[in-house]
């Protein structure tokens, strides 16, 4: 079985990459997939912030780092993936043309109106993959 988890960086993907870790434990000969979405719209600014294409890397490394040692620790087979694009888009695809058998996604919490007004990368992947979907709040 393969789960994949999308993660960003932020304590909300975290939170999503424990439970995936957790119930990869659970489940015999399961790898995970960490899938990290470079928002090109979201890059220029870091990139900007940054001082080179190097810590830019490196940034983007720390982000995922913990992920990848907390799976190692439970023995748990684990790949990361890195895109470039809209973030929903980009997880739907790759979901989808890749043998996952389970997505874990966080949420940031967005009331109804916040979601309707500004979208959710959750609400947008959780609809349009082919496998299913465990939301993290």
């Amino acid at each position: 079985m393969k789960i994949a988890v999308a993660v960003d960086g932020s304590d909300n993907a975290m939170r999503a990459a424990k439970y995936a870790i957790m119930l990869a434990t659970y489940l015999p000969e399961t790898s995970l997939e960490v899938i990290m979405v470079i928002d090109l719209d979201k890059a220029k600014d870091e990139y900007l912030l940054t001082q080179s294409a190097e810590s830019l890397r490196l940034n983007r490394e720390r982000k995922v780092h913990p992920i990848i040692e907390l799976a190692k620790k439970q023995q748990i087979d684990v790949e990361t993936t890195i895109l470039k694009g809209k973030p929903s888009q980009e997880i739907i695809q790759y979901v989808n043309e890749n043998a996952i058998d389970q997505l874990v996604v966080g949420s940031r919490g967005l009331n109804s109106f916040q979601e309707m007004i500004v979208g959710s990368v959750s609400h947008r992947v959780m609809k349009y993959v082919k496998c299913p979907v465990t939301i993290v709040k």
